[in-house]
């Protein structure tokens, strides 16, 4: 006989959920929507519905439900929740007698699954004999007050209702291990109580299926297992979906492990919380035993509510202990506000980082530099180990109770720092905080040796095969400090966002800055006052008393006087227009972009539509050789930029045909625009100078006038969305102006 054996890390877990087979205490059908036709069957239909298998496939489900079960079927069917409609009741004419079943219905890959289960109990004493004992397990819940009081209640009352030989509430580490919590059982049982369970008995893929299913019955482990015919579903040509299964057969390695522990049947009930897998409440029963879905059903809700009270308990045990953490917090924040060195803070007072994570030792990491508090490894330890931490750490945070793990070295300061907590202040300058916790030992009481690997037995056909032996074990646990807190966790990383952000931007410097810019600020805000008001305001006044002469005293005036006159009003109104314009390019500065996805060609669109009675009185043809992107931009300021370009296109053309070509280049990077025309062209001397503000190449009326600022305010626009603008032109043929965008472009 060849005993080689493979350890399970060779080995690809069990597709549990795609494991092919039903277990016999019901019928499995596979059903396609909306004809409801039979797609797959579990081989036993000819034992509880009286037609084989081969009968069954193909044929709609009326073939042995009559017509008006089917209507009521399809009402199910139309509810959004198929699990608020189980269990369906069906009453099924197999060979000339009336069978009741409760069918039980969920989809699987778009799949209809309906699984029936012969009834056993009478419906109208169900609710009378079970309600009493929901009720008042229910309420012995809510006065429960801790929770290993709340599982032990629930241990009691599970088995009251399902009569099991033994109940037991399993608890799951955050490493995957569990052990006993509570327990209810037979006097004659030797107890599991307190003992621990490593994490292969229960692998991750069948936790994951717990999360899914709350309740699994395995009602006779010595069963043959059902198999599912066709093996594949026609529709998907894949093996379907078991994971909602009720009947999914129990795996090989799984119906091994009851059998090494002396179990006929087991029910299993899921405890979530927050999302996750809390525990487990299992039942086991030296013979086979079945319950009725009603029953299974109760259980579920009392496993829910316990869920929940476990979940408010745990709550109010750990308010208290976060309001001591806030409150350490809050000092320290205080603390590194008042001194000189925000290092000084977090170590020098009666309440320091020791204090926000129950730590025994800390290392402050800063600069090149190493402050240490309590009881910590040698500084040549720690710089060793932060260099590990930055070259492995990616996150913010890390934190484990067993460093041995992941840095072998921590052994020989296992005393110390068998326990670490680290948070990343600057990762590119290796600036971080360490906590120590140092070695406790422990001694943990398993069931059977825990190092007993599952392995493969490859010539008894059975492809897992787990540990035999359920003994007490007892191992000293080394090398393994007490466990983090979630909340002491958060406490840590809140820290690190207050050292951000309130000392590494260095306050005191920031404060001075603050009061620098404010100044400025109301510098600009005054002059911008003194600009649109006092010196607009006498302006105005120039401006109208020089018309009021004209139109009063006109007549009186010789034609050199109203010369003189038409000229002062010309000279405040552009003057008026100049002030306006600097104040604009003083506030551009000061306003912040609002950058969102913007499509440029309805910019474009809006611009021409605007312009559309200079560009038809000027005969100008427009150009756009193909539809602008859509990128992120401020959509004002870039409006503006166009309107500008467009304009002065518009006004500095003399030729007989005009146009104006206004597109992109779409290979570039930054992506580069421009508009060009084929008017008066620029002189190569000018290309910079265009640019300053108030700069015109031409006379006060000619082109129509303006104030020089255009070009100026279109720069400083560019500049604001990391761009820039440039000219080319041929003087008496036309210009070009580009400009670029960094604004990433919409696909």
């Amino acid at each position: 006989m060849n005993n080689h054996l493979l350890p399970i890390s060779e080995y690809t877990p069990e597709p549990i959920k795609f494991i092919g087979f039903t277990q016999p205490h019901g019928v499995f059908l596979a059903i396609k929507e909306p004809e409801l036709t039979i797609l797959q069957v579990s081989n036993n239909t000819s034992h509880f519905l009286g037609f084989p298998p081969e009968d069954l496939l193909n044929q709609p489900l009326s073939k042995f439900i009559d017509q008006e079960q089917i209507n009521v079927f399809l009402d199910y069917l139309s509810q959004q929740d198929l699990q608020s409609s189980n269990p369906i009741e069906f009453t099924i004419n197999v060979r000339d007698e009336n069978i009741d079943f409760d069918g039980v219905i969920h989809r699987s890959q778009d799949i209809l699954i309906l699984e029936l289960e012969p009834t056993l109990l009478d419906k109208s004493k169900v609710f009378f004999k079970f309600y009493p004992l929901i009720k008042l397990a229910v309420s012995k819940l809510k006065g429960a007050d801790s929770t290993p009081l709340i599982c032990q209640i629930l241990a009691k009352e599970v088995r009251k209702i399902t009569g099991f030989d033994r109940v037991m509430l399993y608890k799951f580490d955050d490493d995957g291990h569990g052990y006993v919590i509570a327990e209810d059982k037979l006097d004659s049982l030797e107890t599991y109580l307190g003992l621990h369970y490593p994490e292969s008995d229960i692998p991750r893929v069948a936790r994951e299926l717990f999360t899914s299913n709350y309740t699994r019955l395995i009602p006779d482990a010595n069963a043959k297992p059902i198999e599912i015919i066709p093996c594949h579903n026609p529709i998907t040509n894949q093996p379907t979906d078991l994971t909602n299964s009720m009947l999914r057969s129990a795996s090989p390695c799984h119906i091994q492990y009851l059998h090494n522990m002396g179990v006929a049947a087991s029910l299993t009930i899921s405890l979530v919380k927050d999302q996750k897998l809390w525990g487990l409440i299992a039942c086991h029963h030296q013979l086979p035993k079945y319950l009725p879905y009603e029953i299974r059903s109760a259980c579920e809700i009392l496993g829910q509510m316990t869920s929940l009270e476990l979940a408010n308990k745990q709550d109010n045990q750990d308010s208290e202990y976060k309001i001591h953490l806030a409150s350490i917090q809050s000092k320290l924040i205080e603390y590194m506000s008042i001194d000189k060195n925000f290092i000084d803070g977090l170590i020098n007072h009666k309440i320091n980082i020791l204090n926000l994570v129950n730590a025994q030792g800390a290392a402050i990491c800063f600069d090149g530099e190493y402050i240490t508090i309590g009881n910590t490894p040698e500084q040549k330890d720690i710089q060793k180990l932060v260099a590990w931490i930055n070259q492995n750490l990616q996150e913010s945070i890390f934190y484990t109770n067993t460093l041995y793990q992941f840095y072998p070295p921590a052994e020989e300061f296992r005393n110390l720092a068998s326990g670490l907590l680290v948070v990343s202040i600057a990762k590119s300058q290796k600036n971080y905080i360490l906590w120590f916790r140092p070695e406790v030992l422990q001694t943990i009481d398993w069931a059977g040796n825990p190092y007993q690997p599952l392995q493969i037995m490859e010539d008894e056909g059975i492809p897992l095969s787990p540990r035999k032996s359920f003994e007490l074990w007892k191992e000293i646990v080394q090398l393994k400090s007490l466990p983090w807190k979630s909340c002491e966790v958060n406490a840590a990383l809140e820290l690190r966002n207050s050292i951000i952000g309130v000392v590494l931007r260095k306050v005191d410097e920031l404060e001075v800055l603050n009061r620098d810019l404010e100044r400025s600020n109301n510098e600009l805000d005054a002059f911008a006052y003194i600009a649109s008001h006092d010196l607009k305001e006498p302006l105005r006044g120039i401006h109208n008393y020089s018309n009021f002469l004209i139109e009063d005293y006109g007549e009186t005036l010789n034609e050199d006087g109203q010369s003189k006159l038409r000229t002062l009003i010309r000279l405040t109104q552009r003057m008026e227009d100049l002030i306006d314009s600097l104040l604009h390019f003083s506030r551009l500065g000061r306003i912040d972009l609002s950058m969102q996805q913007i499509d440029l060609n309805k910019i474009l669109d809006n611009i021409l539509d605007l312009l559309s009675p200079r560009i038809e009185q000027e005969k100008i043809e427009i150009r756009i050789p193909e539809p602008l992107p859509k990128i992120y931009c401020d959509r004002v300021q870039i409006s503006e930029v166009f309107n500008n370009l467009i304009a002065n296109a518009i006004k500095y053309n003399d030729k007989d045909e005009k146009w104006i070509e206004i597109g992109y280049l779409p290979e570039t990077n930054p992506l580069q625009f421009y508009v060009k025309d084929n008017g008066i062209g620029i002189k190569n001397k000018h290309f910079n100078t265009i640019f300053r503000i108030f700069k015109r190449l031409h006379g006060p009326s000619k082109y129509g006038g303006g104030t020089g600022a255009g070009l100026t305010i279109v720069q400083k626009i560019l500049e604001k969305h990391d761009g820039k603008i440039w000219v080319e032109s041929i003087y008496g043929e036309g210009t070009t102006f580009y400009f670029t965008l960094q604004g990433d472009e919409v696909q």
